[in-house]
Formats: C-alpha cells, sequence, structure tokens
C-alpha cells in the first residue's frame, strides 16, 4: 500500500470509530427532525386561561359584533376608566386590555384603540380586525341599496389556480413547483457549506493538534509532508462521505416509509394496496400533501444528488486544502484566527449568495457565482432544481477541479515549511515567501 494509502487508512478508522462520530453520525437526523417539529409543536400549544379584554364603543354600533372565544372574552364598558392587570396580577374586575371605538367605522375613520400594560398578543389585533371589517364591509353591501350585490361580487371573483408542468426529453409531463426547487435548493446548499466548514475544519485541527504534540516529527520521517497532508484530506473527505451516505439512507428509509404510510407517491397509490394500514394510509392521493410529494418526486434527483456529492467534494478539497496550510502555518489553535478570514468570507458570501438567487436562477449573481470556484461548490446547487444548462454544469466542474490542483500546489509549499515551522508567528508576508521555495 503507497504512503497516502496508509495515512488515509489510518486518519479513517480513527475518525469513523470514534463514539462521537456514531452518535453525531446517527442521532444528526433526529435531531433535525426535532428541531423543526418542537416548535412547531410548541406554537400550537395555547394558554389555558383566557384573556378578558374591555370593549369602549362610543358608537354603539359594534359591541356585539366581536364574540368570546376559547383565547379572548369581550365584556362591553361605558367608558375607557378602568383597571388594568399589572404582569401575572390577575386583580380581580381588571382587564388584560381594552379596545376604544371612538365612532363609525369608515374608510376614512378607521382607526381603533387598543390599550394594554404589555404588548397585544398578536392573535387578539387579528381577530379585532378581522372580524370588524368583515361586520363594516357586509353592512356597506347591505347599505348600498343592490339587493343582490354581493352575488354580483361573487360571481365577478374568479381565483386562479396555476398548475405548474414541467416536460422532460422524453415528453413526459410531470408537476412542478418553483418555491419547492427553491426550498430544495436553498436547503443543499446550506448543507454543503455547513459540510466544507465542518470537514474543513476538522482538517485543520487535526494538523494543528499533531503539530502541538509533536506528533508529526515522527510521521514525517516516514512519509513526506505533502503525503501526509493529502492523506489527512482524503482520509476526511471519505469519513464525510460515509457519514452524508448513511444520512441519504436514513432519509430515503423515512421518505420510503411515509410516502407508503401517507399513500404518497408520484403516481398514487392503489387504495387496495393499503388494506390493513393504518387510518393515516387512507389520506387522499390528491391531498395537499400528495401534491407535494409527488413534485418532490418529479424533480432529477439522480442529477441532484450526484452533483451534490461532486460539488461536496470539489468544494472541500479546495478548501481543505487551504484549512490544512493554515494548521501547518501556525503553532496553536488560537493563531489561526488571523488567517481564516480570507478562507472564511468567500464561503459566508457564497452562502448569501445562493440564498439571494433561490429567487433568480438565472440572474448574473447566481451565473457568475456559480462558475467562480470559491462560490460556486455552494450556488450551483440552489440552481440545479431549476434545470440548469448542462454546459454550465460541467463548466462550473471543470473550473472548480482545476482551481483545486492550483490550490493543492500552493498549499502543499506552505505545509512543507510550516509543518516543522515552531516559536515563530507566521505573517501573511512569511508565507508568500514559503510559496516561493523551491
Amino acid at each position: 500500500m503507497s504512503k497516502i494509502g496508509l495515512v488515509i487508512q489510518r486518519e479513517y478508522t480513527s475518525k469513523v470509530k470514534n463514539k462521537t462520530f456514531l452518535l453525531i453520525t446517527f442521532l444528526t437526523p433526529f435531531i433535525m427532525i426535532a428541531m423543526m417539529a418542537v416548535p412547531l409543536w410548541l406554537s400550537t400549544l395555547k394558554d389555558d386561561s383566557a384573556k378578558k379584554v374591555g370593549l369602549v364603543d362610543y358608537s354603539g354600533l359594534y359591541k356585539d359584533v366581536l364574540k368570546n372565544t376559547d383565547q379572548f372574552v369581550f365584556f362591553n364598558l361605558e367608558d375607557e376608566n378602568i383597571q388594568l392587570n399589572a404582569g401575572d396580577d390577575k386583580t380581580e374586575g381588571a382587564y388584560d386590555a381594552y379596545i376604544v371605538i371612538n365612532g363609525p367605522i369608515t374608510k376614512e375613520n378607521n382607526k381603533i384603540s387598543f390599550i394594554s400594560l404589555k404588548q397585544i398578543p398578536v392573535e387578539l389585533r387579528s381577530y379585532v380586525e378581522g372580524n370588524l371589517e368583515e361586520y363594516v364591509y357586509n353592512q356597506n353591501l347591505v347599505n348600498s341599496g343592490v339587493s343582490n350585490i354581493r352575488d354580483i361580487i361573487d360571481n365577478a371573483r374568479v381565483r386562479i389556480n396555476v398548475d405548474t408542468i414541467k416536460r422532460m426529453d422524453s415528453g413526459e409531463e410531470v408537476s412542478s413547483s418553483g418555491e419547492i426547487a427553491g426550498v430544495i435548493g436553498i436547503f443543499t446548499t446550506f448543507l454543503i457549506y455547513m459540510f466544507i466548514f465542518m470537514y474543513g475544519a476538522q482538517v485543520m485541527n487535526s494538523v494543528v493538534e499533531e503539530k502541538t504534540n509533536r506528533i508529526v516529527e515522527i510521521l514525517v520521517s516516514s512519509v513526506s509532508p505533502v503525503e501526509l497532508m493529502m492523506g489527512k484530506i482524503l482520509a476526511i473527505a471519505l469519513v464525510g462521505l460515509t457519514q452524508m451516505m448513511i444520512w441519504v439512507v436514513m432519509i430515503g428509509a423515512a421518505f420510503t416509509y411515509f410516502g407508503i404510510v401517507f399513500g404518497l407517491t408520484s403516481k398514487g397509490v392503489d387504495p387496495s394496496q393499503l388494506a390493513g394500514m393504518s387510518q393515516m394510509a387512507q389520506m387522499p392521493v390528491n391531498s395537499p400533501v400528495a401534491e407535494i410529494f409527488g413534485v418532490v418526486a418529479g424533480f432529477n434527483w439522480t442529477l441532484i444528488l450526484g452533483m451534490f456529492v461532486i460539488y461536496f467534494i470539489g468544494g472541500y478539497l479546495l478548501y481543505s486544502s487551504m484549512f490544512a496550510a493554515v494548521g501547518a502555518a501556525v503553532d496553536s489553535q488560537a493563531d489561526t484566527q488571523q488567517f481564516m478570514l480570507p478562507i472564511t468570507l468567500p464561503i459566508i458570501f457564497a452562502l448569501y449568495a445562493g440564498i439571494y438567487s433561490a429567487q433568480n436562477p438565472d440572474g448574473p449573481l447566481a451565473f457568475w457565482c456559480s462558475l467562480i470556484p470559491f462560490t460556486s461548490p455552494i450556488v450551483m446547487m440552489v440552481r440545479l432544481p431549476f434545470d440548469v444548462p448542462m454546459w454550465q454544469v460541467l463548466l462550473s466542474v471543470a473550473i472548480l477541479i482545476l482551481t483545486f490542483i492550483l490550490m493543492v500546489f500552493v498549499s502543499a509549499k506552505i505545509y512543507r515549511v510550516g509543518i516543522l515551522m515552531y516559536g515563530k508567528k507566521t505573517s501573511y508576508k512569511e508565507l508568500l515567501k514559503w510559496i516561493r521555495y523551491h
């Protein structure tokens, strides 16, 4: 086995057998689901105690409009000289808030005052505004003098429902959605961004740790510094791919499970196939959730997942070589900060460029950032669900590979000198000297 192969084997086995790696790999999908599901569930929980709201209606027209709900109980008052609850103090006879209507509500005079010792809940404001608007609207229709004006308005209104259909090269037509394409693009973009930072930082930390512990002095007696650097980079790339493949299998299994249980496939499910399943399995095939799953299944996942792996590897190799050079150039973890800015700025810029490109995937920002190698791994992932021309994808990958080769050459020169350099603060000027060494 080659020396690089031995380094890869050592680094890879030490990482994947680590208990922390195993816990993070298998728990991360569940943690991500919990992070999305728990806040959503908590947002549905309501306060058990109903808020007491006083209504001071000087016009006398709207006293019966606002009906009591589980959250709010309304009381008609003669004037606004009432006592308010202070904080958690539920003083008998006091109100959590009160509303003042100074006169008839018209288009010119439609301001209503909320008064409270605390911020007015959004639900209360929405409830009051919605009910009063609907009531005044109906009253204006009645006062118009036209007997069938409501029917006229209802018949004049037409709701447009646009079906977006994408015609494949084979002639098959599938449902599509720009919104879902944007969500997929931003999600994969964020994953690339996270992986580049996470695994690139692992390379740098590994180099700094070995240099600090003087282990590197023993290692370079058996392998060259360049072989050691490339072995570390490739080993952690394999660790990342292993982790991603486990996540893909877990997510794919979950997607398949819910697709069967909920009857959600791109072509629908025969109800006879769902016999004996839970009641959830009886969801209509044309339900909104089924339509979403159908649209998702219509994307070219072979291309998206394949390019995700390619851009992950290309972006990781490009940035990890720079992270490795930084690790070799310093003596401790604290010293890495001075060299991190030129590396992190392009990654952060690429993330924001990717988010903005989701709204205009063919615009100048998206086009050029998907070709520039320091931003293309992140930005191109946003564009892929929108069917980017293949020539742009291939050109982007080619430029990324060439830039990676050049960056490895530069980083190897820094790594070769810096890995055995101790006790001296490295500057950018010093790094340029190392690059020019033969």
